[in-house]
C-alpha cells in the first residue's frame, strides 16, 4: 500500500486528487494539508510515502515544506512530487 498526503491550498484540488487516488486499490491518502506548515505537520504524523505538494500555497510555500521533510531524518524515506499550475 502506498501512503500518500495531498497538500495543497486549494480543497477543490485535493478533492479531485483524492478521488482519483482513492479509486486505486494499492493508494491510500493518509492525510491532507492547505499550507505548507501544514503539510510538514501531516507528513510527521502520518508517515507518508509520498507528499504531492502544491509549490505555490500561502505562508510557508511548498518548496520550504519540502526543505524541511528533506532535512527531517524521520522522513528520509519520503518522496515529494511538486505539483503547480
Amino acid at each position: 500500500m502506498i501512503r500518500v498526503v495531498l497538500a495543497d491550498d486549494q480543497a477543490l484540488v485535493r478533492a479531485g486528487f483524492r478521488a482519483l487516488l482513492d479509486a486505486q486499490a494499492d493508494i491510500e491518502v493518509v492525510g491532507e494539508a492547505g499550507d505548507g506548515d501544514e503539510a510538514v505537520r501531516v507528513a510527521r504524523r502520518t508517515g507518508p510515502d509520498v507528499v504531492l505538494m502544491d509549490i505555490r500555497m500561502p505562508g510557508t510555500d511548498g518548496l520550504a515544506a519540502t526543505r524541511a521533510i528533506v532535512h527531517d531524518e524521520r522522513l528520509a524515506s519520503v518522496r515529494i512530487v511538486i505539483l503547480t499550475t
